[in-house]
């Protein structure tokens, strides 16, 4: 069984997409948002950064700090951000040490195919580094909304 809300966040040093070193125990005291996305540049990926990007103001206003995290690199990064405008760092986990310590690697299919990826998942964490929330059936479209809990 992986992480539940209520669990602690697991503890993590990564870098972002300018190579700073981003440690979660640096965060306490903030609401962070960690979402872990396939790729850079694939379609649902910028979809779904885009609309993050697109309602920034409302997530910074609840008080989130906000970070992209796939196993792209810090340059692959670079580009993303600079492409789309992304106001957020990009946490670039080449290693793979947070994307498993998450639980966000596992089965997936597509096409019929089935293989090994990244799970496209977010945490939502409060600030004494607890899950507060885990949003697995992602809508890129939608996922501020998600992520702020807002419903149609």
């Amino acid at each position: 069984m992986g992480l539940q809300v209520g669990d602690p966040a697991p503890a993590f040093s990564v870098k972002d997409q300018d190579g700073n070193q981003v440690k979660l125990s640096d965060l306490k005291g903030e609401k962070v948002v960690l979402y872990f996305y396939p790729k850079d540049n694939t379609p649902t990926c910028t979809n779904q950064a885009c609309n993050i990007r697109d309602n920034y103001g409302a997530l910074l206003k609840k008080g989130y700090k906000v970070f992209g995290v796939s196993p792209d690199s810090e340059k692959s990064h670079q580009r993303f951000i600079k492409k789309h405008n992304l106001p957020f760092p990009l946490l670039a986990d080449t290693e793979h040490k947070m994307i498993e310590a998450y639980g966000v690697w596992g089965e997936k299919t597509t096409f019929g195919r089935t293989y090994m990826g990244l799970l496209r998942t977010t945490f939502v964490i409060n600030k004494k580094g607890i899950i507060e929330e885990i949003i697995s059936k992602v809508e890129s479209s939608k996922h501020t909304d998600q992520i702020l809990g807002k419903t149609e």
